[in-house]
């Protein structure tokens, strides 16, 4: 009888502390481990409280702005760790509980057709790391290696003979633009291509073939630029966080030194560049796996400036609605292309630019003659840099946020060279592809 008094106590005080931290402490705004604002507290409107939204809204926010938010999940992550099931043998594979459905490939389609010019210029430069202990988190994230070492990396599933939207979109753009712009596609790798261990290869697709079908369907007008063979001779280098989804900026180095070669234009290297660190750097791949061994395994973040080439930013900025859609834009503002004050810890590679969602031009000391844009996801967010010393202009687009006509853009800005700069996934992408169709040609929206 004692014992379920002292029970009944314990319990009781648990959950008394828990309801005076939920409703007395104060809530949480932003999660570092998800790396997204977190919902805030709904305003009233009659239209709202009868609609029923109202209450909807307020039960949202008190659910998803727990105080210590980051903290009780990263005790979950730490609770579902020590209760994985282990398979006994020195081929055993460590496997987490999949969420069905959660892949993180985006709108991936296969194409029947394969490519009839085969880019042979793209090696095989294989892979690192072969042996490196795995197992398989949420989602079906892949995680290699041990702590403080671990490297996290979605997997891959798309065919070989996929890509032919993504190659047909770039040809629309040099048959649009004609001979005064150069056009040139630059697919990008993801890490698993070149860090994932043999125990999981059946876990995911090899991306070479996807990206020589891509490159191979290209008309012979627009210029292919193969980062796969240089990041591959780098690998390894840290040219990949092993902790966020993004290639490094010494990652981007690489692409962009190729980028310059196949451009013809001039090219400064590393060593007229400041290199910052940080350390403790622990990224997206944390709350995309939900794995705590990610956690345990921060890594140091490096970024460059330029020494010696002198340039200014200004930016045109988006703001965006729950569904990530603009709904209204900023005049144009001065402003640094390197914000690492703002963005600190996990959110430290949103310092190039602050994000995504606005339209940016970096004017250069350069005297080239030439004026680039770059349309892009998030991976090029960390290229532009190692450019200022090779464009009079550098102008940033991110496919996602654009309103405006892309080709009067361009022309209305002298524009002599177009890049795509897109991870594998993005240039498999159906939907992508459409979508960066259609901005060239679109009609400018009104907000």
């Amino acid at each position: 009888m004692n014992r379920h008094i002292v029970f009944l106590v314990l319990i009781g005080t648990l959950f008394g502390v828990l309801t005076v931290v939920f409703v007395a402490f104060p809530r949480s705004t932003f999660s570092e481990l998800e790396k997204r604002d977190l919902a805030t507290f709904p305003d009233y409107s009659h239209e709202a409280l009868f609609a029923g939204n109202y209450s909807r809204d307020i039960s949202a926010w008190f659910s998803d702005s727990e105080p210590y938010r980051d903290r009780f999940m990263a005790l979950h992550m730490q609770i579902k760790d020590g209760m994985v099931l282990r398979r006994s043998g020195d081929d055993a594979v460590t496997f987490h509980a999949e969420l069905p459905g959660a892949e993180t490939e985006e709108d991936v389609v296969a194409d029947d057709q394969a490519g009839e010019r085969e880019n042979r210029d793209i090696a095989d430069v294989g892979q690192i790391g072969a042996n490196a202990p795995a197992k398989v988190a949420s989602g079906g994230i892949i995680v290699a290696g041990e702590i403080p070492e671990v490297r996290a990396m979605m997997v891959y599933k798309g065919e070989a003979s996929g890509g032919k939207a993504w190659a047909e979109t770039v040809n629309f753009y040099k048959k649009t633009l004609g001979s005064a712009v150069n056009v040139y596609c630059m697919v990008i790798p993801t890490p698993i291509e070149y860090y994932c261990p043999d125990k999981v290869k059946s876990r995911t697709y090899r991306q070479l073939p996807t990206i020589r079908n891509i490159y191979s369907l290209l008309d012979d007008s627009v210029r292919a630029v193969d980062v796969y063979t240089i990041l591959g001779q780098h690998a390894s280098e840290p040219i990949y966080f092993r902790t966020d989804h993004h290639w490094t900026p010494l990652g981007a180095y690489y692409a962009a030194m190729k980028f310059a070669e196949v451009a013809r234009v001039p090219f400064s290297t590393i060593d007229r560049f400041d290199v910052h660190e940080r350390q403790g750097f622990v990224g997206s791949m944390y709350g995309y796996s939900k794995d705590n061994a990610v956690r345990r395994s921060p890594e140091t973040f490096v970024y460059y400036t330029p020494k010696d080439t002198l340039y200014s930013t200004t930016y045109r900025s988006f703001t965006l609605d729950s569904a990530f859609h603009v709904k209204s834009q900023s005049a144009t503002y001065k402003g640094d292309f390197f914000m690492p004050n703002s963005y600190k810890g996990g959110s430290s590679y949103s310092m190039f630019m602050g994000g995504d969602a606005k339209v940016t031009v970096v004017r250069t000391s350069g005297k080239t003659g030439r004026r680039l844009l770059i349309i892009k996801d998030s991976f090029g967010n960390a290229l532009p840099p190692f450019l200022f010393g090779s464009f009079d202009e550098v102008h940033v687009v991110d496919h996602r946020y654009f309103i405006d006509n892309l080709e009067s853009y361009i022309r209305t800005n002298g524009v002599t060279d177009v890049v795509f700069v897109h991870n594998i996934f993005n240039a498999y992408s159906l939907g992508v592809a459409k979508n960066i169709r259609s901005i060239l040609t679109q009609k400018p929206k009104r907000l």
